[in-house]
């Protein structure tokens, strides 16, 4: 079995289309340098951003889902993964035993703590599969026009 980490948005406002278009790529690309024929997705167990749409991706390849998190993800809306693990209470308690527990590495835009553990992934010398997706900020327009929000992308 040849786990696959995916980190990424899960908050923050993105292209869902450009998203799974990347995913889809790196999916690709990871079945092409394995080469097995078991593998699994191993993300943040919520059901919102990146780890949402990858876990939905990975079911319809027949990949198993693992959901390796902190107890904290439990205040959200979490998917039905094949497999649940949580350790610590807070997110970010769980980086190390994620990173020990991959094979390869995905981002997808993501934060600070996407960043960190691909970082940490590296470190321990996994192969990462960076994708840069601008996240979508929305800018209320002038109180002198109509009050309706404009969204503006900033590409980091």
């Amino acid at each position: 079995m040849i786990n696959v980490g995916v980190v990424g948005y899960s908050g923050a406002k993105f292209n869902e289309d450009v998203a799974k278009a990347l995913l889809a790529i790196a999916f690709d690309i990871v079945e092409s340098e394995f080469k097995k024929k078991e593998y699994a997705i191993v993300s943040g167990l919520t059901d919102v951003g990146i780890p949402g749409i990858a876990y939905r991706m990975a079911e319809k390849r027949g990949w198993k889902t693992i959901g390796l998190t902190a107890e904290e993800a439990k205040e959200y809306d979490c998917y039905p993964v094949d497999e649940e693990i949580i350790v610590g209470k807070k997110f970010g308690d769980e980086s190390k035993d994620f990173i020990e527990s991959l094979d390869c590495i995905i981002r997808i835009g993501g934060g600070k703590q996407s960043l960190k553990e691909v970082e940490m992934a590296k470190d321990r010398g996994i192969p990462a599969y960076e994708y840069d997706l601008p996240e979508i900020k929305e800018k209320k327009a002038s109180s002198t026009t109509q009050t309706t929000t404009m969204p503006e992308i900033y590409i980091g």
